[in-house]
C-alpha cells in the first residue's frame, strides 16, 4: 500500500469515526480490477481466501458501532501493519563459467534482498541462460499480454563468453527480473516462484530421500525465507517445505527445532483441515509433543475430531508425503 493510499485510508478512516457505522467491504475482485498491473498492494486482503488459504479472524474484520474513536484508530495502525508488502530487489553481482565435457554454459549469481532488511534476510540462487529462457517461454504462454512489451536478451552466434556479452546480459536479466517481479499476476505466478526456488527444493528432496537430512536441511532451510515472500498471499503453499524441515529435525533427533517449525505448519492449516498433510502433521506433533513433555492432549483432540468428520482412509505418514514431493 504506497504512501496516498495511505492518506486516502486514514481520511476515509476520520470520516468512519464521526459516523460510527458500520462499513461495508470491497469485494477483492473489485480491488483487484480497480489496480495497475504494477502496483505493490496488500496481497492478505487482495487475495480470495479460499482460494489461498488467507482466510483469518484479525483480516475479516472491520471497524463496527462498538467501536470507541481510539479503537478504531488501534484497529487501522493494526491493519496497516499487516498490510505492508514485503518487496524484493534482485541483484546480480558475479557469474561463473562452467565447463563439463562437451557443454559450457554461464552460471549467472543472483542475490535476492528484501527492501529496509539487513544481509541475513537475503537469497542466493545459480540460474543459467537456458533457465531464464525456459521461464520467459512458458510466462509468455500463459500471460501473453503482460508479456508482449518484455524484452529478453537473445542468443548470439558467437562471443557469448567474452566479458562484455556477460556483463550486458548480467545487466539485462536482472532489468528482467525486476520487470517481472513489478507485474502482480506474474509475481504470484507459480512458473516465476518455480524459476526461484524449484531446483533448490528438488535438490533438498533429492538429499531427503537419499537420508541426508542435513543436507537436505541446510538447503530448506536457506529456500524456505524466500518462499515465504513470495508466497505471502498464499502461506498455505509452503507447508510442504515446513513439514520436509520438520522431517529433517525429527530424524536428526532435534525434536524442539521439530516442533517449532511443525507449529508453524499447523498455523498455516488452521482452516485447512482438509490439507493432505494435515492428519499427518497432527500424528507427528502429537508424538514430539509426548516427547518434549508439551501438552499433546489438545492436538489429540484435533486430531480424533477430524477423523470423526472424515471417511476412514490412507493416509501416508508425514515422512511419507514428504519424500513423495518434487518426484519427477
Amino acid at each position: 500500500m504506497d504512501q496516498d493510499s495511505h492518506c486516502t485510508a486514514e481520511r476515509e478512516l476520520l470520516e468512519a469515526v464521526s459516523r460510527i457505522t458500520t462499513s461495508s467491504t470491497t469485494s477483492p475482485s473489485d480491488e483487484e480490477e480497480n489496480q495497475p498491473k504494477a502496483e505493490i498492494s496488500c496481497q492478505m486482503r487482495e487475495e480470495n481466501p479460499e482460494k489461498d488459504g488467507t482466510q483469518d479472524s484479525s483480516s475479516t474484520l472491520s471497524p463496527n458501532s462498538s467501536m470507541t474513536t481510539k479503537e478504531l484508530q488501534e484497529y487501522w495502525r493494526n491493519e496497516k501493519r499487516q498490510c505492508k508488502q514485503i518487496k524484493l530487489l534482485f541483484e546480480i553481482p558475479s557469474t561463473r563459467i562452467v565447463e563439463h565435457h562437451l557443454s559450457k554454459y554461464v552460471m549467472y549469481k543472483i542475490i535476492i534482498l528484501q527492501t529496509g532488511s539487513f544481509d541475513s534476510n537475503k537469497s542466493v540462487i545459480e540460474r543459467r541462460y537456458s533457465d531464464f529462457e525456459k521461464l520467459h517461454r512458458n510466462l509468455q504462454e500463459e500471460f501473453r499480454e503482460e508479456m508482449e512489451d518484455v524484452t529478453f536478451p537473445k542468443k548470439t552466434l558467437t562471443g557469448n563468453f567474452t566479458e562484455e556479452i556477460i556483463n550486458e546480459r548480467k545487466l539485462a536479466f536482472k532489468d528482467y527480473l525486476r520487470l517481472l517481479y513489478s507485474m502482480k499476476y506474474i509475481r504470484r505466478s507459480k512458473k516465476f516462484i518455480d524459476f526461484l526456488t524449484r531446483p533448490e527444493l528438488q535438490e533438498a528432496y533429492g538429499c531427503l530421500r537419499g537420508g541426508q537430512y542435513t543436507k537436505a536441511l541446510e538447503i530448506l532451510l536457506e529456500v524456505i525465507g524466500l518462499q515465504e515472500r513470495l508466497t505471502r498471499g498464499n502461506p498455505v503453499s509452503v507447508v510442504p517445505t515446513l513439514c520436509a524441515i520438520v522431517v529433517c529435525h525429527k530424524d536428526l533427533e532435534n525434536p524442539a527445532s521439530a516442533f517449532e517449525y511443525g507449529e508453524k505448519a499447523l498455523s498455516r492449516l488452521h482452516v485447512h483441515t482438509s490439507h493432505r498433510y494435515y492428519m499427518p502433521l497432527l500424528e507427528t506433533m502429537i508424538t514430539l509433543a509426548y516427547e518434549l513433555g508439551k501438552d499433546f492432549l489438545s492436538l489429540q483432540e484435533k486430531l480424533e475430531e477430524w477423523k470423526t468428520k472424515k471417511d476412514p482412509v490412507r493416509v501416508f505418514t508425514l515422512k511419507e508425503l514428504a519424500v513423495r514431493e518434487y518426484i519427477q
